[in-house]
């Protein structure tokens, strides 16, 4: 066998079925490996969108997407990627190609460290130097790829080791591991916290949108029928129905989820990861902070817990509850403060104002959407929108990207929902400055065959600095651009396209879009002068008492 089938048996002994990227020759042997095996190549357009397909991948599934990409340039161009999946916590396997190590017959032609480029942005980035190693370094690399915390791993294959040839090796059979559950005595004093707690409220974190965590987090808090706030990136983790959902920490302070997490004495803090934007700031004479995670919390200026449950999420809060259901007479003392709390979220989400506002934008994605659907942000302004605004019923069916916060991993991020989940609705929301930065991608949504709605929200500009530009006193310079036309772009790839023209056209034309199948874009203009409005001036007066 050659090193290049090693690696490929080796892939398909971890169950993988899809590889994304763009090969070179540097990678040549992999790729007919790979097209004589049970694994189909995705072919992108860019390296960066195979990468963010590969870190979808593993936080929709829990099991490692993997990439692939030549030396040098293509490699570095999985940098992005590789820290979109590092801070989201997203198992990732990205496969580079190299130069021959045994010789060098181009001298350094296009040849940089990856490995040590990649070091930072990875949990284990590893060059191969024998075939004979591979099986059990790409066993290792799915292994510490999936363990908590998850994230991406590096392989680098260099040409001459991939065409080497080598006696056949089985690979190694993965097994399933376990974690361990809390230790007893933090349950014990993780109880008495709670029980002793005059307003207690629930915060669910990145890490509570693990896909196999949604049943226990649903059953802990409709045990113990203690009220749950989430942030960006928890959204989701609680089915829906509970009566218990009090909103989104979409900003930091200020907001109206704030006044149930100031007034709250005890906040339960599930699965938060300190890569999030700050859901609220921890201080000496705020609540007391218990902490729930798979691993210890980390100890930041506006974080820093007064307890800690660590070990495996779901069972721990099996016996947390078991310690109190029937004990928490005061568990829902926080609920009187939600009705107010969605009510002035929900303000405006129908108003007929063209170009339509971001609440109406949320208000119409959430009317065409199923409770299963899965909407896929971009980052800009509207993110904070649909992270305030969107109700969701089902895990990991917003999802956005609150860590790295990159632009131009929405729209790889839905074709890899599309590809995973047939039959189910999926749309990528993207601002018009995302959308560009991987606009190309939607050749590999037609060539794939997806049924994929992308809605592109047009200010032409970049939204999200020019508000902060605004809301620090400086003047509107340098942010804004010009556009193609959206409609004849998406013809150009042999998608569908239409463009909302008044306030009530974005519901049906997205509806038309999900009926007619394929890809289809929409454009629709926004009005972002609600942000001025509502994000600064209201919450001002809000705070005020006004």
């Amino acid at each position: 066998m050659k090193g290049a089938e090693l690696l490929v048996s080796a892939l398909e002994n971890e169950g993988v079925s899809r590889i994304f990227g763009v090969p070179g020759e540097e990678n040549l042997d992999v790729v007919e490996a790979l097209r004589r095996s049970s694994i189909k190549l995705v072919l992108t357009r860019h390296e960066q969108a195979a990468a963010f397909m590969a870190a979808t991948h593993g936080r929709l599934t829990g099991r490692p997407g993997v990439c692939i990409a030549t030396l040098g340039p293509g490699a570095l161009n999985f940098t992005t990627g590789a820290a979109y999946a590092l801070l989201g916590a997203m198992p990732m396997v990205m496969i580079t190609g190299q130069k021959g190590i045994l010789t060098r017959k181009q001298a350094r032609f296009q040849v940089v460290d990856i490995v040590s480029a990649m070091a930072p942005l990875t949990k284990m980035t590893r060059q191969i130097v024998s075939p004979a190693t591979i099986p059990s370094i790409v066993r290792e690399a799915f292994r510490v790829a999936q363990q908590e915390r998850p994230g991406p791993v590096h392989l680098e294959l260099p040409e001459d080791i991939a065409a080497a040839q080598t006696a056949p090796i089985a690979p190694i059979p993965p097994h399933p591991i376990e974690i361990p559950v809390a230790h007893s005595g933090a349950l014990d004093r993780a109880a008495d916290l709670i029980a002793k707690a005059e307003r207690p409220l629930i915060m669910l974190g990145a890490a509570a949108s693990r896909p196999h965590l949604a049943d226990a987090l649903t059953d802990f808090v409709r045990r113990l029928q203690i009220p749950f706030f989430n942030t960006q990136m928890g959204k989701g983790a609680v089915a829906g129905g509970s009566g218990l959902y009090m909103g989104t920490a979409a900003l930091s302070e200020r907001d109206y989820v704030h006044d149930a997490i100031d007034r709250a004495d005890l906040i339960i803090a599930i699965g938060h990861d300190t890569v999030e934007k700050p859901p609220f700031f921890m201080g000496a004479h705020g609540p007391m902070v218990l902490h729930i995670g798979y691993l210890p919390a980390t100890v930041e200026e506006v974080f820093f817990p007064n307890a800690e449950v660590v070990g495996d999420v779901g069972p721990s809060l099996t016996l947390l509850a078991d310690r109190l259901e029937g004990r928490l007479p005061k568990g829902g003392a926080l609920l009187g403060l939600r009705e107010a709390i969605l009510r002035h979220i929900t303000d405006r989400a129908e108003e007929s104002r063209y170009p339509l506002t971001p609440q109406r934008i949320v208000h119409d994605v959430r009317q065409v959407m199923p409770e299963d659907g899965i909407v896929c942000l971009d980052n800009g302004m509207y993110k904070i929108w649909f992270a305030r605004n969107y109700r969701t019923a089902v895990a990991n069916t917003l999802l956005l990207d609150n860590a790295l916060a990159t632009m131009g991993a929405g729209l790889p991020s839905a074709i890899m929902a599309a590809l995973l989940n047939p039959g189910r609705r999926v749309m990528a929301v993207c601002g018009d400055g995302g959308f560009m930065m991987n606009a190309q991608e939607l050749e590999t949504a037609v060539r794939l065959g997806l049924d994929l709605v992308v809605l592109i929200l047009q200010d032409n500009a970049y939204g999200m600095i020019r508000w902060k530009q605004g809301v620090d006193g400086f003047p509107d310079y340098g942010m804004t651009f010009g556009n193609p036309d959206f409609v004849a772009y998406a013809h150009a790839y042999g998608a569908r396209g239409s463009r909302v023209e008044h306030a009530d056209g974005l519901s049906a034309a997205l509806e038309t879009a999900f009926t007619e199948g394929g890809v289809h874009v929409v454009a629709a203009p926004v009005d972002y002068s609600e942000n001025m409005r509502v994000l600064v001036e209201e919450l001002r007066a809000h705070e005020k008492g006004v």
